[in-house]
């Protein structure tokens, strides 16, 4: 069993002595930088008014200066990156510590419609969400929502496998996101994909050669200037007609270039995440298949995303106003580049799609694997084809800390309905939504927090958290038949596990008990399976009546004058109830 904790504070441990040397390598190449520059500025000034020495030592100077820039460049990011991880693993540990502050709440993903996300607190503070998500891309979070709602049935021992193989990867998932981090993108995936499939090319068919001709005519012009064959007067008139040959393009040129700024760290930043997929070898049929989808026997897709990155980088250039006037001038540069996306998006733009969904995947199931990661102590259901929907030793909510968690036992079969009553705080709803994320949990392929458990895949739905909705003119009452009428429309069509929590709590006692009977009839003759949760206790001898039903309770019991919970699961109905008590306990009434 892996120590999670343990390997953090190794990782950290590590980072910081890589970190250490690299900030050490920052400062030297700062100092070289600065030697090569007043030693061009030296030879220049020496050299005059020699123009062979002149441009020799710029020509040299520069060549030099980029080499160290580029080196300076790549250190700076080995230093970011080092410094990414160690916040990574530093997260971690302050999750361990119940700090929770830096996760995303996924606020944008509540949605009060969802057969079961909003009853079960899937999104928002302290929410399962919260406490998963470690996505490093706005794709990929995306993906991570979409699989905690999806409420699918199929092949999920191949997604257990595939979430073990991921897990077990964990420095692979921590530079993955710490790649991804580094890359500030903004623009949504599907506004991407939106602006490839109806680009429209604007160049005229010369263009494709013209870049080279000019460029193998300035070439030639800088070598007979240098040789002093012509004159400086010649060679100016020569970049003005390049000035002018762009001029014709450049407003297409410079909307093209709106839009590829735009997605240009996107680019970046996918390309690396897709090589770190190519060169990764999985166990997992379903990781190998999504990898498959990146592998070309021609050409890798990070290869091709690389390209288009460079490309769109090289033709960010022109912002440098020194390098776009001369680049401009002597080979066409924006056309140039204006060109090679042209032929880039009309080669790839069907394949990036398919790229994209790629990532988001990997990056969702990195999350995945890292909850699984991070509790070593939690099983994988087996999943079963019996009778049995659930049948757990020692279940427990995922959220709830170890020493404060009461865990329970809990069977249910096929077309078996529990009715489970218990006093105020005796642990009812906490129970229901213990059972709903194990349900969710299981059909996703997250190991589940019980000690032991078999299950047969099921879908789920619930009512546990209804709202009244004034801008809809809809009253409590009514939009809790509507969730009602749901449930019963879904069980015409495929098999759910159902999740009840007190219904028809808008009307009066005679009336609810009335109606809270029927529905559970209703429910029994569809031969439904779940729980339901009620304070009514005339709800329970419906277990007389239906041989499906079987009563569960939680109990409460007053010690010393003291309100005492064990929050265990019981076979029976609750007796003890607490309301009486609490209010004469707080000073409400006198007796």
């Amino acid at each position: 069993m892996n120590n999670p904790k343990a390997f953090y504070r190794e990782q950290i441990s590590l980072h910081n002595i890589s970190l250490k040397k690299v900030k050490k390598q920052l400062a030297v190449s700062s100092t070289i930088r600065v030697l090569v520059f007043i030693t061009i500025i030296a030879a220049i000034y020496f050299g005059y008014p020699n123009t062979q020495v002149i441009i020799g030592s710029v020509v040299l100077g520069i060549a030099a200066f980029i080499f160290l820039v580029n080196r300076h460049t790549d250190l700076t990011y080995a230093k970011n990156k080092l410094e990414k991880l160690i916040a990574i693993n530093q997260l971690e540990l302050d999750v361990f510590d119940g700090d929770i502050s830096q996760l995303s709440l996924g606020k944008e993903y509540i949605d009060t419609t969802h057969p079961f996300s909003h009853d079960i607190d899937l999104f928002g503070r302290q929410s399962f969400f919260q406490y998963t998500n470690r996505t490093a891309t706005q794709a990929g979070k995306n993906k991570l929502a979409g699989t905690l709602t999806e409420n699918l049935i199929h092949k999920i021992e191949e997604k257990q496998e595939a979430i073990k193989n991921i897990a077990s990867l964990a420095s692979w998932r921590q530079d993955f996101g710490a790649t991804a981090s580094l890359v500030e993108v903004t623009l949504p995936v599907s506004i991407i994909r939106n602006w490839l499939k109806g680009f429209k090319p604007f160049l005229p068919k010369i263009m494709k050669v013209l870049p080279i001709v000019v460029s193998g005519i300035s070439l030639i012009m800088l070598v007979l200037l240098f040789l002093n064959v012509i004159t400086f007067q010649i060679f100016l008139f020569w970049f003005f007609i390049g000035l002018g040959i762009t001029g014709t393009q450049l407003k297409k040129i410079n909307a093209l270039y709106n839009d590829a700024s735009k997605v240009k760290d996107t680019f970046v930043q996918y390309y690396k995440l897709v090589n770190k997929i190519e060169n990764t070898v999985f166990d997992a049929a379903l990781l190998q298949e999504k990898q498959q989808l990146v592998i070309n026997e021609k050409e890798k897709a990070s290869q091709t995303l690389q390209q288009f990155a460079r490309i769109l980088s090289a033709f960010d250039q022109r912002n440098n106003m020194m390098f776009g006037v001369l680049a401009n001038g002597l080979i066409l540069w924006d056309v140039l580049q204006s060109y090679r996306i042209e032929q880039w998006i009309a080669k790839n733009h069907d394949k990036v799609s398919t790229w994209f969904e790629v990532i988001a995947f990997f990056d969702a199931y990195n999350s995945l694997g890292n909850f699984a990661f991070n509790h070593p102590e939690y099983i994988y259901p087996d999943i079963v084809a019996n009778n049995i929907i659930i049948k757990a030793k020692d279940l427990g909510h995922p959220l709830l800390r170890t020493e404060k968690r009461v865990d329970n036992d809990i069977t249910i079969d096929q077309e078996q309905f529990l009715i489970i009553t218990g006093a105020n705080m005796a642990g009812k709803s906490t129970f229901l939504r213990t059972v709903a994320l194990q349900i969710m949990m299981s059909n996703i392929g997250l190991p589940i927090c019980a000690k032991s458990c078999q299950y047969r895949p099921i879908k789920l739905i619930s009512s546990m958290r209804t709202s009244d909705s004034l801008s809809d003119d809809a009253s409590y009452f009514f939009s809790e038949l509507t969730q009602l009428k749901k449930i019963v429309d879904a069980l015409e069509n495929d098999e759910y596990f159902i999740i009840l929590d007190e219904i028809l709590k808008g009307t009066n006692s005679k009336d609810k008990a009335a109606g809270s009977r029927k529905f559970v009839e209703k429910l029994v003759g569809a031969k439904a399976t779940g729980i339901i949760a009620t304070h009514d206790l005339s709800l329970c001898e419906i277990a007389n009546d239906l041989p499906q039903v079987k009563n569960r309770f939680f109990d409460a019991q007053i010690i010393n004058d003291e309100l005492y919970f064990d929050y265990k699961f019981k076979d029976g109905v609750c007796q003890n109830m607490n309301a009486s008590f609490l209010l004469k306990k707080m000073g409400i009434v006198s007796s």
